[in-house]
């Protein structure tokens, strides 16, 4: 199976190095772009859209397991307040 019919962009690699350098992994980590891909799968479904969400559960999946196997970072430390 192919990327785009796996996940729907071409390249998952770029996908996750996209992610690495986006503001919310480096202020959150991973774990809320899984929630907000999640998030958007359920408007996906909602909108009638079952291909579109199964894809970008595929893409919460890939990104959840590499949390998991410690290649991204789930939960960003905070500073105190």
């Amino acid at each position: 199976m192919s990327n785009i019919q796996m996940y729907g962009v071409a390249d998952i690699d770029a996908y996750i190095k996209s992610v690495k350098a986006s503001f919310t992994y480096e202020v959150t980590g991973g774990n809320m772009i899984v929630a907000g891909l999640m998030s958007d799968a359920q408007e996906l479904m909602a909108c009638g859209d079952a291909e579109g969400a199964r894809k970008t559960l595929n893409i919460a999946k890939t990104i959840l397991f590499q949390i998991m196997d410690g290649q991204l970072v789930g939960t960003r430390e905070r500073a105190a307040a």
